[in-house]
């Protein structure tokens, strides 16, 4: 990812300015705060501003006019609390945004989740840059023979630098018909005046889904990590999964305590069934349950299987 000498100006700029609050502020996310964190091979976060901190959870919960408690602890254990029963509220009253660029296919993805507010980067109004995600020859991989979701096993030799040269190539032609079809200059003057460009709205309908664009994003704490316990999980696509990871980070170092308990609570948690829960119940008191005696289809008992480590 390389950012111009104007784009690093502006954000050097942004970072130098200095402002006196009396609003809480998390210093571990004030270090990093409008930096580029780079993503794939041109995509990155940036967090563009927020809104609370651990003690704002704590402060929600209790509906009080101060920090928490003086111990930590009690603070910590609320939170464990409310993570571990599902409270929700107390969560929402903090909130982030992002600046975020990533491939077209990912924001398709990454749009789902309906609980953020958006402003994308217009093609409309804009013409969009010549970058479009390649991937590592570590990420080609074929299609799962039993997921239909899935990946199966990475390509090697000749087979993956066919298929590299074939994104390549594709990319660096349906961009330059781009341009031609444009027919402008970054300034908006025609690059041949002999004839007239077309529309930038139809002239974008030939870029392929690995081009890049950009938006802001900005969401409340609750539904920040519903997106990462979705999007951070090892099921999740490899393209979105790293933006995901990298903005793990971002919640540790914005709210350290909520971190803890998410990760304990939901990422590094499982959700049983009534009816698999029965199945360990009857394992732990010895019973030897099979998949035909267990009242699991086939696929849940796999998934059960999995989670014990059998």
């Amino acid at each position: 990812m390389a950012l111009s000498r104007e784009q690093l100006a502006q954000i050097e700029e942004q970072r130098a300015e200095q402002r006196p609050t009396r609003r809480s502020v998390a210093p571990a996310l004030e270090d990093i705060l409008y930096q580029p964190i780079e993503v794939l091979d041109h995509g990155l976060i940036r967090v563009i501003d927020y809104m609370g901190d651990d003690n704002a959870v704590v402060q929600a919960a209790r509906v009080s006019y101060g920090r928490g408690t003086k111990k930590v602890t009690e603070d910590q254990g609320l939170i464990h609390y409310l993570m571990r029963h599902r409270h929700s509220t107390p969560f929402e009253m903090c909130e982030i945004k992002f600046h975020v660029k990533m491939p077209i296919f990912v924001a398709r993805q990454w749009i789902r989740h309906r609980t953020a507010n958006v402003n994308e980067y217009s093609a409309r109004y804009s013409i969009l840059d010549r970058e479009f995600y390649i991937p590592a020859p570590e990420h080609l991989a074929a299609q799962s023979a039993v997921n239909r979701q899935g990946r199966g096993d990475v390509l090697e030799g000749a087979e993956a630098k066919r298929v590299l040269d074939l994104l390549k190539a594709d990319s660096t032609q349906v961009y330059d018909h781009y341009v031609d079809m444009l027919n402008e200059t970054e300034s908006g003057e025609p690059v041949d005046p002999t004839r007239p460009g077309l529309a930038r709205e139809l002239a974008r309908m030939n870029l392929s889904l690995n081009f890049y664009t950009q938006w802001y994003w900005k969401i409340d704490l609750h539904n920040f990590m519903h997106f990462l316990s979705l999007r951070a999980d090892a099921h999740a696509q490899y393209e979105i999964r790293v933006y995901a990871e990298a903005m793990l980070d971002v919640l540790k170092r914005w709210v350290p305590m909520c971190y803890e308990a998410f990760v304990q609570h939901r990422l590094g948690a499982a959700t049983l069934s009534k009816n698999a829960l029965a199945v360990v119940k009857r394992r732990l008191a010895g019973e030897k349950v099979t998949q035909e005696s267990s009242g699991l289809g086939k696929r849940e008992w796999i998934e059960l299987q999995a989670m014990l480590g059998d």
